[in-house]
């Protein structure tokens, strides 16, 4: 599917990226940027993952004798979106960085690749609005289709859970994407070009985190305001609730699916400027019972 993307508009490997007037907004080629920061760090997770762990690790730890082979199409693909956006960027595009991935074993790596896959999806809606170039924008819904398939592909059938969340998936800005990404990045290149993001300081939930539930969360901030909200991202827009003095929250008994939680200083929408915490990554399972 990539490689039909590919053919289908030829002139992105001769075009290059248009600048805008507007300092304060993104320019094509940073966002074209942005999107290669992150085909990298995909690429080098499977990259390193697959030489980790070998087929005899797979079915040792309960994955199917096709799961292998399915991840080593995934890490193709994501070569090849690499390849693609450096055509396209020529001597603009950023170089790959060092990274120290959360994954120890198989269960974990399948784990972490349905996240960066999931979090890809939200990043490439999330850009989108930053594109003007026609070309620009086909290429990137293409890659963005094949990043859903294989985030699908593995909560369903391989972690045997739900292959999509709502109606709509969650676009990300910039900021909340770097935010979850950043994590495991260790350094990047000093020659690269300097990308429109900042991360914001990172939030967890405990594992045992789930709909109904009520949790402690925890996030370093400098100051804070006397109240402050959670905010639950999921589809195309938040429920928010407060969050108690001592840092507890009640998880609303309607969400499921991904969800990206965000501590904020307002009962509204969320924007960078009222962001204190977050994203962090959730996943609540749901069954097709109707």
């Amino acid at each position: 599917m990539v490689l039909l993307a590919v053919a289908a508009v030829p002139e992105l490997c001769m075009a290059r990226p248009a600048k805008r007037d507007d300092s304060n907004t993104p320019t094509e080629t940073q966002i074209l940027n942005f999107a290669l920061t992150l085909e990298h760090l995909e690429n080098a997770f499977y990259i390193q993952g697959l030489q980790k762990y070998t087929q005899e690790d797979f079915i040792g730890a309960g994955l199917p004798t096709w799961a292998r082979g399915r991840w080593d199409q995934i890490a193709q693909h994501e070569e090849t979106h690499v390849s693609f956006l450096e055509s396209v960027l020529g001597d603009e595009a950023v170089q790959p960085c060092t990274y120290k991935f959360p994954d120890t074993d198989p269960m974990s790596f399948v784990a972490t690749s349905f996240m960066l896959e999931t979090v890809g999806v939200s990043a490439y809606s999330g850009a989108a609005q930053y594109l003007s170039n026609s070309a620009y924008i086909t290429s990137s819904g293409a890659i963005l289709a094949v990043e859903a398939r294989q985030s699908a592909w593995i909560n369903s059938a391989i972690s045997k859970a739900n292959p999509w969340n709502t109606a709509f998936d969650t676009p990300l800005g910039l900021n909340q994407v770097w935010t979850l990404a950043s994590g495991v990045v260790v350094a990047c290149p000093s020659s690269n070009m300097p990308l429109p993001v900042k991360a914001f300081p990172a939030l967890s939930f405990p594992a045992d985190a789930k709909p109904g539930k009520t949790v402690q969360v925890s996030f370093n901030a400098t100051t804070t305001p006397e109240q402050l909200y959670v905010a639950f991202i999921a589809g195309l827009g938040p429920t928010i609730v407060p969050l108690s003095s001592d840092y507890t929250v009640t998880i609303p008994s309607t969400l499921e699916g991904v969800v990206f939680p965000v501590i904020t200083t307002v009962d509204g929408p969320v924007t960078d400027n009222v962001t204190i915490a977050g994203p962090a990554f959730l996943s609540f399972d749901f069954s097709s019972s109707a």
